[in-house]
């Protein structure tokens, strides 16, 4: 089962941070459609104010321009609140090397406010995001949780503390606590511009435009690529998890293993841009060559059971850029 014909209890509450950004704006979409009242809070930094409005005229969303590493306003935002789905930090392995010292900031301080908030309010259960960035120089496959290496990045390593923190609120405080571990998500409304902007949509734009996509490295790296609308199941199941399964992360995949160069291959094939060659550059700094995800542990504990294979992603997705970039 997917996450559509999920109940919770009637006049369920929900906030979502990071509710501007690719992830939250779609978090959002789903709850709303799910019946259910949606708080959001994000402060721009990354997020977009067009995925503000799309939702805005809805009576069950309330949207607050807000900094998670300012506690009153933490503490304002989880008044009333039933679930809050944490999604709102800075991303990129890359910039994280570049300026360390922010992503202390919004990534550890900020999830920690968040999660003293919820605990201070009841909040029934944190979902927060983490990362396969966790697992570092780890270099089995598939990941498995539990069996982690040295971090590469300052970005893998706040969302490593981001989980000892989620576990200790789960065994100090009791606030049901679960960190979902994204692999390379994916899908309508990622942002394909900016140095640090994501592989697939940064690809589709480029090939829209007739551009030559750079890849780093030799294109050989693979990655579990995963379809926005799993990760929504994911966030909504643990909602709905079992006390045992708090204080612990999960892995969030759907399982499989794409690599780049195929990914750029199967574009031009699909977008019928066989003539656009990319650019090959160097590798970048902390980043792990192969990702792939067993997601077991949450098919056991969270009841998770992702709907969406790479195949039905990427065509969904290049369909919504093509109508979205090319209008």
């Amino acid at each position: 089962m997917g996450y559509k014909d999920l109940k919770f209890p009637k006049g369920s509450k929900f906030l979502v941070t990071g509710s501007a950004g690719f992830i939250g704006s779609n978090l959002v979409e789903a709850i709303l459609n799910l019946g259910y009242e949606v708080t959001g809070i994000d402060n721009f930094s990354t997020g977009k104010n067009e995925n503000v409005e799309l939702f805005i005229d809805n009576q069950n969303y309330t949207f607050i321009e807000g900094d998670i590493t300012n506690l009153e306003t933490c503490m304002k935002v989880c008044e009333g609140i039933d679930y809050v789905l944490h999604q709102a930090a800075w991303g990129s392995v890359p910039r994280s090397i570049e300026m360390p010292l922010f992503y202390e900031e919004i990534n550890i301080k900020g999830t920690l406010f968040m999660m003293e908030a919820a605990k201070q309010n009841r909040v029934k259960k944190f979902v927060y995001a983490s990362s396969s960035s966790v697992y570092g120089d780890e270099p089995n496959l598939p990941k498995q949780e539990g069996r982690e290496g040295n971090v590469l990045s300052p970005y893998a390593l706040t969302k490593k503390v981001d989980e000892e923190y989620g576990k200790l609120y789960a065994k100090l405080y009791g606030l049901d606590t679960y960190g979902l571990r994204y692999f390379n998500v994916f899908g309508r409304r990622q942002d394909p511009d900016g140095a640090y902007a994501a592989v697939i949509p940064k690809f589709i734009k480029q090939l829209l435009n007739n551009q030559s996509p750079t890849i780093n490295g030799d294109g050989k790296q693979s990655r579990d690529f995963t379809y926005i609308e799993n990760v929504i199941e994911a966030n909504l199941k643990a909602c709905k998890a079992q006390g045992e399964a708090a204080g612990e992360a999960y892995n969030i995949a759907y399982g499989g293993r794409e690599y780049l160069i195929d990914i750029f291959e199967i574009l031009c094939k699909v977008l019928k841009k066989e003539s656009v060659k990319p650019i090959f550059g160097p590798e970048r700094a902390g980043d792990i060559k192969h990702s792939n995800a067993d997601v077991s542990r949450a098919r056991k504990m969270l009841n998770y059971e992702p709907q969406w294979s790479f195949e039905a992603g990427i065509e969904a997705a290049i369909k919504w850029y093509k109508e979205n970039l090319t209008r």
